[in-house]
């Protein structure tokens, strides 16, 4: 009689398992979407900050990049873009003291910035300006061959949407170990209509 009372306690309990098993799985999706929204609710909360950048001129945005750096403990911070810069717009040493290179592109959000550049700014950072930290940093987005080629080369892009991040008080060194090539979007932001 004890066998037989063990057999139908361990099919009820087998049962109320796989009856439980459906909300279970419904939780999870519930809460993977609601991780989702968060998350780009987040991100749109960061785009929002950033609407003081796209007024700005390049020069200033290279010295508003220089100002997140200081903030963020970084030393030696110079604006040296201009003219014949080879793409050092803003350089300096992070707070473990690796020396860090920024370019710097203020575009308009509907603008990406391409895997050309991307290369460009490659051949010199590391070479011309003895970047340990190659950084890119810009108001709008990367393309998707940009990224795969930051993130083979080991460049740290900051895009329209870590820039709203690193602007809300995320510090640089959070961006520099980012697998680019996953994180964030290649798609355009739609233009302003005045």
């Amino acid at each position: 009689m004890g066998t037989v009372l063990m057999v139908v306690l361990a099919a009820a309990v087998a049962a109320a398992a796989v009856v439980a098993a459906g909300p279970v799985r419904a939780g999870r999706r519930a809460a993977r979407a609601e991780r989702a929204r968060l998350a780009e609710e987040a991100r749109r909360r960061a785009r929002r900050s950033l609407d003081a950048v796209w007024a700005m001129d390049g020069r200033e945005f290279e010295n508003y990049v220089a100002d997140l750096c200081r903030r963020d403990g970084c030393t030696d911070v110079v604006c040296v873009g201009g003219a014949g810069d080879l793409g050092a717009d803003v350089t300096g040493r992070l707070p473990d003291g690796r020396r860090f290179v920024v370019q710097c592109k203020r575009y308009a959000k509907h603008r990406t910035v391409g895997s050309r550049d991307i290369q460009t700014f490659n051949g010199t950072a590391r070479a011309e300006h003895g970047a340990d930290v190659p950084v890119f940093v810009a108001s709008c987005v990367f393309t998707g061959p940009a990224r795969e080629f930051a993130a083979r080369h080991r460049l740290c892009l900051i895009d329209v949407n870590l820039l709203g991040f690193w602007n809300g008080g995320t510090p640089l060194t959070s961006f520099l170990d980012l697998d680019i090539s996953r994180s964030g979007t290649h798609r355009r932001l739609p233009p302003d209509h005045d």
